[in-house]
């Protein structure tokens, strides 16, 4: 998700840290040769402005500079974010090519790059820490100074009109052109359209439970808005050990995608959700409540959701004038504690494949966040999907 609403483009060649690439290599895959690059036209899901519903258009993308690679998109999720960006939640800039939760192979490196070979399948990562900033030397590189900005300047449309990619990476296209450090090797047994849900769903809903909130087996959770992101925290604090997994949404149809995920109970959204809750929590609340909407009412019901000590995590995205009510006593007699988890609080260089390695081992199955499968032509009815509460994530395929 993204995390702020500024519009400068990311800058590439920022330092991160080393992967060993040979294990993610596609076998028959090389990199391109620099002697014949250039740029290329390619099919990318634009929008041309906020409220204007994106179309599929031929887009003109650069060939690989300094310290930049492209890479073949395999597998694209379309997440709430890139709703965000044609809704008025964000203030991108236009036109721009959505997506940013991807998986693909490098297929051409920039002069000196030095982090791949090329031919490794990779998982985009739309939040590449610089290391160098306050935030990155203090451990916390999802707060990095330099990344989450809404779109950065890359290509052109088809009559030459400068074009801008979500987030430095505008994935819903056939080919991405982006920094070395926004790609993360993984095995190449790993699933395209499995990894790229690693690179924002996953990492997001899994992270606000194992690395924010911290749940502890025997807690109880409550998560609320079962998209994406809300089935992953779901996955998550089943694999936690919590006792009970209260999973929350405003659509019957999710109940048989929370229950595969692993909750407990499933609740439907209304005016009686709270003493629901509470009455499945022997009256105090939970320990934990998720928050993946990113609304100001659903965050007040999450408040109201825990026990005195509990904590609300707020994973969703809202508007800038969407402003949560708490009441100053409220606040202070519940001893509740409400914060945010950015990015999961991850490491994505890190934690990237270390999930990818859970999802080989079979201890963390993403496959049933995965609700629909659409070629790029249907991305559009993905976000409708979207607006309307429908599924969970669909996934564009691209063909080999």
């Amino acid at each position: 998700m993204a995390t702020a609403d500024r519009s400068t483009p990311n800058v590439d060649g920022a330092p991160g840290g080393t992967h060993t690439a040979d294990p993610h290599r596609e076998t028959g895959r090389a990199a391109g040769d620099p002697a014949t690059s250039a740029a290329t036209t390619i099919s990318a899901l634009v929008a041309r402005g906020a409220g204007r519903p994106p179309t599929v258009e031929r887009v003109v993308i650069p060939a690989p500079g300094p310290g930049q690679v492209r890479v073949a998109i395999r597998a694209a999720g379309v997440c709430h974010s890139d709703l965000s960006m044609i809704d008025g939640t964000l203030a991108p800039a236009f036109p721009l090519v959505l997506g940013h939760e991807a998986a693909g192979i490098v297929t051409e490196l920039g002069a000196g790059v030095d982090r791949l070979s090329g031919g490794e399948r990779v998982v985009l990562n739309w939040s590449p820490a610089c290391r160098a900033c306050w935030h990155c030397t203090a451990g916390r590189p999802w707060f990095c100074e330099t990344s989450g900005r809404p779109s950065a300047a890359r290509g052109t449309t088809a009559d030459g009109t400068p074009l801008h990619v979500t987030l430095g990476l505008g994935a819903l296209a056939e080919e991405v052109v982006v920094s070395q450090h926004a790609v993360i090797p993984v095995p190449a047994a790993v699933p395209f359209e499995q990894a790229a849900l690693l690179g924002c769903a996953v990492l997001t809903g899994v992270g606000a439970v194992r690395n924010t909130a911290r749940v502890a087996a025997g807690e109880s959770v409550v998560v609320i808005g079962l998209g994406g992101v809300g089935l992953s925290a779901v996955l998550a604090a089943r694999e936690a050990g919590a006792a009970q997994i209260i999973a929350v949404d405003v659509a019957a149809a999710k109940g048989s995608l929370a229950s595969a995920a692993g909750a407990t109970d499933f609740l439907l959204s209304d005016e009686s959700l709270v003493r629901a809750i509470r009455e499945r929590t022997d009256g105090r609340g939970a320990d934990h409540a998720f928050e993946c909407v990113g609304r100001a009412k659903t965050i007040e019901t999450a408040w109201r959701s825990v026990r005195r000590g509990g904590g609300v995590i707020v994973v969703g995205m809202g508007g800038r004038d969407d402003v949560v009510g708490l009441g100053a006593l409220d606040v202070f007699h519940s001893g509740r504690v409400l914060r945010s988890s950015v990015y999961g609080a991850a490491d994505p260089d890190r934690d990237v494949p270390a999930l990818a390695e859970e999802v080989l081992a079979g201890t963390l199955d993403i496959r049933p966040l995965i609700t629909h499968r659409l070629a790029l032509a249907e991305a559009p009815s993905a976000l409708d999907r979207l607006t309307r509460g429908e599924g969970a994530r669909s996934v564009v395929s691209f063909p080999t």
